[in-house]
């Protein structure tokens, strides 16, 4: 088996070089590192990680916390950080909550047993109170979703302009019976795109009407589920907003299969602008969220807090949302 002394040999190079190309040292030329990187791949050489752990007191893996693997937005999330914690060297641990409040709690002793240097919350099912004690342990940072008590670094996206854009556009083009769809009650992410919701209502003198609000609802099958519910209405709205991409691609499925036309019979906004909005036909009016940017930036500030080790400090990041105009709300395509 090989060891660090012939890597040194084969490279040319000290020990100590080796040492420091191993561990990320700032101070070592480029062309250095390509002659360790070279002589370790020739000889097979893999770096004990347990041991440079122990030395530097790191793990290099950070823990990224998503309530479902299968939801496109969380799957795209996921591919990006990874990205991001590559290019630091680092590893991510996938952890997915199933939004319970016992697997987060779970997830969270990963810091608190020093098996991983941070943790990503882009979702949040314990109140506040209850995970702010994990931060004795590591640094938190809030990604998509946030929480105003937090005292840690929060990145997100501008929810509330995005359920405004969204229902506004509804509004223009003449609806004024518009139901809401979400997929909960205590995301702050859900709360903040009613409350967009809300207020393009008001700005048109609009009614909400509360037989038209339509809740936990996540899936494609959940969308289905909630054109049933909008059948069994007396009085049907003629346009929905919905919290996703699948919720939406469920309603629009059910709806044609009872032989309504889509948007004529009803107009339907998506959210997350996920590669089924241009699958199904109509294709899907929805939100675009810069999820790259998020991504990148969340983990950057991970890097800071886990070199900083401040680790209480609030700080956000909110990057802006983009309606994306397609057939679901415009026949064609064609919006005046």
């Amino acid at each position: 088996m090989a060891t660090i002394e012939d890597v040194a040999k084969l490279a040319g190079l000290s020990r100590t070089t080796v040492s420091r190309v191993i561990n990320n040292h700032p101070y070592v030329s480029e062309k250095k590192r390509v002659l360790v990187s070279n002589a370790m791949s020739e000889l097979g050489y893999v770096p004990n990680s347990s041991a440079r752990s122990l030395r530097s007191q790191k793990t290099e893996m950070v823990a990224l916390l998503i309530p479902r693997v299968m939801n496109p937005f969380f799957s795209e999330l996921i591919e990006r950080m990874e990205m991001a914690a590559a290019e630091n060297g680092y590893q991510l641990i996938i952890c997915q909550t199933k939004y319970s409040k016992k697997k987060e709690l779970d997830y969270l002793n990963l810091l608190k047993t020093k098996q991983v240097d941070g943790i990503i919350l882009s979702s949040i099912q314990n109140d506040w109170n209850v995970i702010e004690p994990f931060l004795e342990y590591g640094p938190i940072v809030l990604c998509n979703e946030f929480e105003e008590d937090a005292d840690v670094p929060s990145v997100r996206l501008d929810q509330t302009y995005g359920g405004y854009i969204s229902t506004k556009h509804l509004l223009e083009l003449g609806h004024r019976k518009i139901a809401y769809c979400t997929g909960g009650y205590k995301s702050n992410v859900a709360k903040s795109r009613e409350a967009g919701f809300k207020k393009a209502l008001a700005e048109f003198n609009v009614e909400f009407y509360e037989e038209f609000s339509f809740r936990d609802a996540f899936t494609i099958e959940d969308g289905r589920r909630v054109f049933q519910e909008i059948l069994e209405l007396k009085e049907k709205p003629s346009a929905i907003f919905t919290g996703g991409d699948e919720v939406a691609a469920g309603i629009i499925s059910e709806a044609k299969r009872s032989g309504w036309k889509i948007p004529e019979d009803l107009a339907v906004v998506g959210f997350d602008n996920q590669a089924i909005t241009e699958l199904v036909e109509p294709t899907i009016t929805t939100v675009y969220q810069p999820i790259d940017e998020m991504a990148r930036k969340a983990f950057q500030v991970m890097m800071e807090k886990v070199s900083s080790k401040r680790y209480r400090h609030k700080e956000i990041y909110e990057y802006d949302l983009e309606l994306i105009v397609r057939e679901s709300t415009v026949k064609q395509g064609v919006y005046v």
